[in-house]
């Protein structure tokens, strides 16, 4: 939103200047961007006058120039077109900075004649878009008049707008709280209501309350339409908007000074002597759905939950209600009569057009945050006024058509609860000075009772009248207490839940995974495919149409991060992330996951390859559930009972007992990566930290005696050969269990297949790490170890191989 000070001052009687404005606005919690003043980047400039223009004598495009300047005569090398002998125009000296082409002037020839400065076009002073030569000015300037009164430069506030105050998106508004904040006092004028002459031959009817309650407008007949008066084109080209036309401008005018958001239609291309106002409508025949050209000249697809303005019986879209109205209907400088609107559209409704359409005009852009209702037909009169003024015409009695929205509700106040919520001590007289300036009724008695203005329907109870009141005020009033003394300090506040996401993120980092923190929601089919989906899941008002769903696994949005990373040339993935989930057969709908994600796609090599990299999968979830203190000795590996987006044959859960699942780990399925649009293979681990047990016992924080073993370690080789469905997971932990004091490692280092090996049989080679503690074992000792190891293989229907 932006200002400027002169157009401040006719709402606001102050001697304050822009510096002081600002500060009292951030004061009173508007927060200002940027004052920008351009009388400081005009300074340098000023009027001259070309005394004679002479072509340059090695250039036929340049002229060489005797100027009279606020600094004497001056030859200036010009090659602008229309630069000539008793023109009027602007000069830049040598050492001005000329903010349209960003350079500094400096001395020097142009083509071997020296130009002693420079004479600016309006594109060069960034005062027009673009320039087909210099400026031409009025002979009626002295020279060494200043550039910045030329123009009627004047300092510009741009300040930011929080969702819920939609009337500090007038100027009017901004001067009504500058105005409490003893900045100067209050001068909006009343608006007076302009007498109708005849009955509008356009009427209005409303068929979608819901998304327009109340819609007003009146005719003006016989007006003259054309470029705006200087006056009006300068406050608009002060903060940004191109001048139009008359009618144009005048409802951009009242849309910035009272957020009021206006439309004129062209009474001649209304067809049918009626206004509708409806939702969008899909013929019953094709299913398509209707059409309109803005203003903008793009064309836009209505659906039913969009407002529509139409005309011919309801049948032609003329506008998008609220947002921006159509190409058939708008004025030109042949438009004689008039049809001036002034409604009321839903926020929410029209906040969804602007989303759904990627529309963000100025009136979606208020009405999206409130407007006020009751400056509904005040705002019509306003308009009526300067339309009249500006274009001449003669008006129609007013059309009102719908329900006008209820007045905010009043309720009890206490005036101590200022000095309870904030610690101000301020008596009730200015409390209730504060809120009466700022548009608040209040009955007082026993016990108050304020009546919030039309223009503040964000405030609903007693704390919001502390909060207005403290900010005019002014926080820097708020008394400033000490927190009190806690002794000693604090030895930790994390609980043990949140102590093992810690330990867990840490972990994984060092493993070489990047954390990746993706949204909790995602879309539906993509729900579907991770067994969720279910309607109760739906989010009601989602913030994209592609994430309308809560997530059932933060795999989909990891496996979407790896596929964007690998569109980008990043195709070597580690992503992980914590956070929640959600489930219809969870006790409480939500659970805590850790999921972890590798795209392996490393150069090609002669070794190692998928196998290897789900084998390290497997080791980084391993080396992940011993840091979170799972009873890893006491896991069942259970193969082909994984969930649908697992691969059925390199995939595997860990679990505690059936009902138990720690874990589910493996290739992710190849129908499941295509429906993503990621390129395979992938490989995953989703752990449940709900379903891991605590350990038992606290841990103690003071690290025990380093246990370091003072013998040599030594390894034996074992190959069994063993039935093809038996997991090496149970061999090896068959193995490990003869004996832990002396067994330190057991891994797997070979799966044979083939000739030697009975069909439907496999070989697995073991190599057990034996690590004496006591005394270095003899070579008997050593062989009974190995005894009690094929032993305990033999139980599970291993045997040694030949």
């Amino acid at each position: 939103m932006k200002f400027t000070l002169s157009w401040l001052k006719e709402h606001l009687d102050t001697d304050a200047d822009i510096a002081a404005v600002a500060e009292a606005m951030t004061m009173a919690g508007l927060e200002v961007e940027e004052v920008h003043d351009p009388i400081a980047a005009l300074a340098p400039f000023t009027v001259a006058r070309i005394v004679s223009a002479e072509r340059h004598p090695n250039a036929d495009r340049l002229q060489v120039c005797q100027v009279e300047t606020v600094d004497g005569v001056k030859e200036i090398v010009c090659g602008a077109p229309n630069a000539r002998a008793g023109l009027t125009t602007i000069y830049a000296p040598i050492g001005a900075f000329v903010p349209g082409l960003g350079v500094t002037l400096v001395e020097k020839p142009v083509r071997g004649v020296v130009s002693n400065g420079m004479l600016c076009s309006a594109s060069e002073l960034e005062l027009a878009d673009e320039s087909d030569g210099i400026l031409e000015l009025s002979d009626d300037l002295t020279v060494g008049t200043p550039a910045a009164g030329v123009f009627g430069a004047e300092p510009v506030i741009d300040f930011e707008v929080t969702p819920n105050r939609p009337d500090w998106l007038g100027v009017a508004g901004i001067a009504r709280d500058l105005a409490a904040a003893s900045l100067g006092q209050l001068r909006t004028p009343p608006v007076v209501p302009v007498a109708g002459r005849y009955p509008s031959p356009i009427t209005v009817r409303i068929e979608a309350p819901e998304m327009c309650p109340t819609f007003s407008g009146r005719m003006i007949r016989g007006v003259k339409n054309g470029p705006s008066p200087e006056w009006l084109q300068q406050r608009l080209t002060a903060i940004g908007l191109r001048s139009i036309n008359r009618l144009v401008d005048v409802t951009n005018l009242i849309a910035y000074d009272r957020c009021r958001p206006l439309h004129v239609y062209d009474a001649a291309k209304l067809v049918g002597g009626e206004i509708v106002v409806r939702g969008g409508q899909v013929a019953k025949d094709s299913g398509e759905h209707e059409h309109l050209i803005a203003l903008d000249g793009k064309t836009y697809t209505i659906d039913p939950a969009i407002c529509v303005i139409a005309d011919a019986g309801g049948e032609r879209p003329i506008g998008l209600g609220g947002v921006m109205g159509g190409e058939s209907t708008g004025c030109s400088d042949d438009t004689v009569d008039v049809f001036l609107e002034s409604a009321w559209f839903d926020p929410i409704l029209t906040a969804q057009t602007g989303r759904t359409l990627a529309i963000s005009s100025d009136a979606q852009y208020r009405f999206a945050r409130g407007v006020d209702p009751a400056f509904m037909v005040p705002g019509l009169e306003l308009a009526t006024r300067l339309i009249l003024d500006l274009c001449g015409g003669e008006p129609s009695e007013v059309v009102v058509a719908g329900q006008a929205l209820a007045d905010p509700a009043p309720f009890a106040f206490d005036p101590a609860r200022v000095g309870q919520l904030t610690g101000l001590s301020l008596d009730e007289d200015r409390i209730a000075e504060i809120l009466t300036r700022l548009g608040f009724e209040i009955a007082r008695g026993a016990s108050w009772r304020v009546t919030p203005p039309s223009w503040r329907r964000d405030v609903e109870g007693p704390a919001d009248l502390v909060e207005e009141v403290a900010r005019i005020q002014g926080y820097d009033d708020l008394p400033s207490t000490p927190l009190p003394d806690q002794g000693a300090p604090s030895r930790g506040v994390l609980n043990p839940r949140q102590a093992r996401v810690r330990r867990a993120r840490r972990a994984l980092a060092a493993m070489g995974y990047a954390e990746a923190v993706t949204w909790s929601f995602t879309k539906q089919s993509t729900a579907a495919l991770f067994g969720g989906g279910d309607d109760r899941l739906l989010v009601e008002n989602p913030i994209a149409a592609d994430l309308d769903c809560m997530r059932p696994s933060a795999l989909p949005n990891l496996i979407q991060a790896a596929a964007r990373n690998a569109a980008r040339g990043h195709a070597d993935a580690a992503l992980f992330e914590i956070g929640p989930v959600y489930l219809d057969d969870s006790p409480t709908g939500q659970r805590t996951v850790i999921a972890g994600l590798i795209a392996p796609r490393s150069a090609r090599h002669w070794g190692g390859g998928a196998e290897e990299a789900l084998f390290g999968l497997k080791g980084d979830l391993m080396a992940l559930l011993e840091e979170l203190g799972a009873p890893v000795g006491s896991l069942q590996l259970v193969q082909g009972q994984n969930r649908d987006w697992w691969h059925p044959g390199r995939s595997a859960r860990l679990q505690l007992g059936p009902k138990t699942v720690i874990v589910e780990f493996g290739a992710l399925h190849p129908r499941v990566l295509k429906a993503l649009d990621a390129d395979g293979p992938m490989l995953a681990f989703e752990i449940v930290l709900d379903a891991v047990p605590e350990p038992r016992g606290a841990k103690s924080k003071a690290r025990g005696p380093a246990n370091i073993a003072n013998l040599m370690p030594l390894t034996r080789d074992f190959a069994f050969v063993v039935e093809d469905g038996k997991a090496v997971g149970d061999l090896v932990r068959a193995a490990a269990g003869v004996d832990k004091t002396l067994i330190a490692e057991v891994r797997v280092f070979d799966v044979y297949r083939g000739p030697g090996v009975p069909g439907g049989m496999k070989s697995v080679a073991l190599e057990v790490v034996i690590q004496p503690v006591e005394a270095t074992l003899t070579e008997a000792g050593i062989e009974a170890l190995s005894a009690r190891i094929v032993a305990a293989a033999g139980k599970l229907g291993a045997t040694l191989r030949t």
